[in-house]
């Protein structure tokens, strides 16, 4: 419960003004409330960075939390919900399943749910069953999760006002892949799905991405259409798009360098910033961010104008808040929670600047990184953080005072959702692949609970499904 409470906690009524990724139809509800006088019950808003499964205690606190919530509001005509949709506890693997199909039984059948879902989460039976309409963000890097709220809430107000009967129709890609949108193939086909929506019956077209850390059944990509009453089309639509995807299968993915290359080209770049993203040492996937093998090598070949965000170590962070900024003082730093994390780094430092409660941006919210500390070690400078957060903005340095258009590499860590706001200010952006924590690869990953056929685990799942 401490970790949600460290990312973000809201209880009814206190949701800030500002969206966080997966709360985004708090406020867009309030407005819509404002501008057409109907009346809005909030409820418990909370997020944590993701890491490992929730201990049974806390999931079923909330979840408890979440459903008297909805019992004392009763009676509703609508219940819009703000689900990332990769939640597993120790007693539970489809949490948001579970919180949807309880939420059902309470309400009653005659009461529209709409919810939202990150694209990195999982699809399942018991969800299409308990909800009338999910709706996924479709860029990833996340820089449309504002406009998703705003299309669920308008679809679920025009649900419970009769205009529409949305109806949930999906299929199941069975592949398992890293699908960045910036670039193609998928980056023409969001915008194909996007030009789907509106036309004749189809109200919205998802793509589900899942999310390669988790042990489920129902892990893997999927297509979700949402359309008024037609749910043969919907079949249709998503099989047809869910091929498509299928087919991209091996060329999604950017091209991954090892530390060395990725140092070695920022290194002789013309232009800067160079931005190299250690994308498994990413908080975002579940991992503790405090990876070193990359700081140390910059170390070890003596680079300098480099800046690392973030490096998460709470006790040197401590030590650095103690001695005061100015302060040199020999600290050791990261490489503190795994033997594939590297090694801690034992440096003479500089601290530059302390900030309490420290945020980085990500579009329109803010994301906490806790008590926070930049320091220097010769030509390098790293923000250690408190809380783990991913790399989403260039205030991530700027905030903690280093400038991050003036330096030659900027190393990150996250997988994609840097890029949102790193890419106008990068020169090259370069991906980095180094061996930590992260299951990345699904041949090895040891999928116990996966029993359906996946491609990369299955050459051609489909073809063993028809012959079968």
């Amino acid at each position: 419960m401490t970790d949600f409470k460290e990312s973000f906690y809201a209880a009814p009524g206190e949701h800030p003004e500002t969206p966080t990724l997966c709360s985004a139809v708090f406020p867009v509800c309030r407005r819509r409330a404002r501008a057409e006088n109907w009346t809005l019950i909030e409820g418990t808003a909370t997020w944590a960075e993701p890491g490992g499964l929730i201990n049974a205690e806390t999931w079923e606190h909330l979840r408890g939390e979440i459903l008297e919530q909805v019992q004392a509001a009763l009676p509703l005509d609508g219940i819009i919900l703000g689900l990332h949709g990769a939640m597993v506890a120790q007693t539970c693997d489809d949490c948001e399943g579970d919180l949807l199909s309880r939420i059902r039984e309470v309400a009653g059948p005659d009461v529209v749910i709409g919810a939202t879902l990150d694209p990195h989460s999982h699809l399942t039976r018991r969800r299409l069953e308990a909800a009338d309409i999910l709706i996924a963000f479709k860029e990833f890097p996340h820089t449309d999760f504002v406009d998703c709220a705003e299309s669920c809430v308008d679809l679920t107000l025009r649900a419970a006002r009769g205009e529409i009967k949305p109806r949930l129709s999906a299929f199941d890609c069975r592949m398992i892949e890293v699908m960045p949108t910036n670039a193609e193939p998928m980056r023409g086909f969001v915008d194909q799905i996007k030009a789907h929506e509106g036309r004749g019956s189809v109200l919205s077209v998802s793509i589900i991405h899942g999310f390669m850390a988790a042990d489920v059944p129902d892990i893997g990509a999927h297509i979700v259409v949402v359309t008024d009453d037609h749910p043969e089309l919907g079949a249709y639509l998503a099989r047809d798009l869910g091929m498509q995807l299928f087919d991209f299968r091996g060329r999604t993915k950017p091209q991954l360098l090892s530390a060395g290359e990725a140092l070695e080209q920022a290194q002789n770049a013309p232009g800067c910033p160079v931005v190299i993203a250690d994308i498994w040492d990413n908080p975002g996937g579940g991992v503790p961010g405090d990876l070193t093998i990359l700081t140390k090598l910059a170390l070890d070949r003596q680079m300098s104008s480099l800046a690392v965000g973030s490096i998460w170590d709470p006790m040197a962070v401590r030590i650095c808040m103690s001695a005061g900024e100015g302060a040199r003082l020999s600290l050791r730093f990261g490489g503190k929670t795994s033997a594939t994390a590297g090694a801690p780094i034992d440096a003479e430092v500089e601290i530059l600047k302390l900030v309490r409660n420290a945020e980085q941006s990500f579009g329109q919210s803010r994301v906490p990184l806790g008590d926070a500390a930049a320091i220097r070690i010769d030509g390098i400078e790293v923000v250690l953080n408190s809380v783990r957060s991913q790399a989403f903005s260039p205030d991530l340095f700027s905030n903690l005072g280093i400038a991050p258009s003036a330096r030659k590499i900027l190393i990150v860590k996250s997988t994609n959702h840097f890029r949102g706001a790193f890419e106008a200010l990068a020169s090259d952006i370069l991906y980095v692949s180094i061996e930590g924590l992260y299951p990345n690869n699904p041949l090895t990953n040891g999928y116990r609970k996966l029993t359906r056929p996946v491609w990369p685990i299955v050459e051609n799942p489909h073809a063993e499904l028809e012959s079968a």
